[in-house]
């Protein structure tokens, strides 16, 4: 037996709670993980408070990433004993996750833990970290260098926001963070290396096509119309 976070749909709403589990009741997949640790994002919160859409199938152990050690495996990639880490595939909406002692999962959605980190470390960066990178990742692919001009990142003061303000600064680029905040996060942005700060209001304000192009890039967590602004913005000052 072993203990985990279950979602369940009763009478419409969304009850979150832990519950005793026996390893039969796991999914399928080749690899069974002893579950060391999973961090707690955004798309998870929505799962447990059932604010958002994110639950295919119920119940659901939430959790949309994790890292731990293989107690077994019927895939040659992976032993008894190896330490691994798992992001994304759907894992915590359509196939139970990290939010548990044990979780059994497919090998192709497991990667081998990094050389120099320990799996605390992986899930304290975790799946915002991981996209966070992917984002500056992209802006590097495309050629924008830090000599090109300010990079906007929205949602600053989240998971995926912050860790690109700090790859960014530290990277050498001109940040320009947005948050919803202002008064409580300029300071902790500044400190994460954002050369300004600005209210998100800013940008909720109506876009018109064709607008002048300020930002050489951005990273925006936001979507809506903070993203259709970031798409034609003009020079925003604050």
């Amino acid at each position: 037996m072993f203990s985990a976070l279950v979602i369940n749909k009763q009478d419409g709403r969304t009850v979150a709670s832990i519950e005793q589990l026996d390893e039969s009741q796991l999914p399928e997949g080749e690899v069974l993980v002893a579950v060391e640790y999973s961090s707690l994002n955004y798309k998870d919160g929505l799962a447990i408070t059932g604010k958002g859409k994110i639950i295919k199938d119920f119940p659901m152990v939430p959790g949309v990433d994790l890292s731990g050690t293989v107690i077994s495996s019927q895939d040659v990639r992976y032993k008894v004993g190896d330490k691994i880490v798992s992001t994304g595939w759907g894992v915590g909406e359509n196939h139970w996750g990290g939010m548990s002692q044990l979780a059994r999962l497919k090998a192709d959605w497991l990667v081998p833990l990094p050389i120099g980190l320990s799996s605390k470390q992986t899930m304290m960066i975790g799946t915002a970290g991981f996209t966070a990178m992917l984002c500056v990742q992209a802006l590097i692919d495309a050629s924008i260098n830090p000599d090109a001009g300010e990079v906007l990142v929205t949602g600053a003061s989240g998971g995926v926001g912050s860790i690109a303000v700090t790859l960014l600064s530290k990277l050498g680029y001109r940040v320009v963070a947005v948050t919803g905040r202002l008064e409580q996060n300029k300071t902790l942005l500044e400190g994460l290396g954002a050369s300004r700060v600005i209210d998100r209001s800013v940008l909720e304000e109506p876009s018109r096509p064709l607008e002048k192009q300020y930002w050489a890039g951005a990273v925006d967590t936001v979507g809506n119309h903070v993203l259709a602004k970031v798409a034609y913005s003009g020079e925003v000052e604050q």
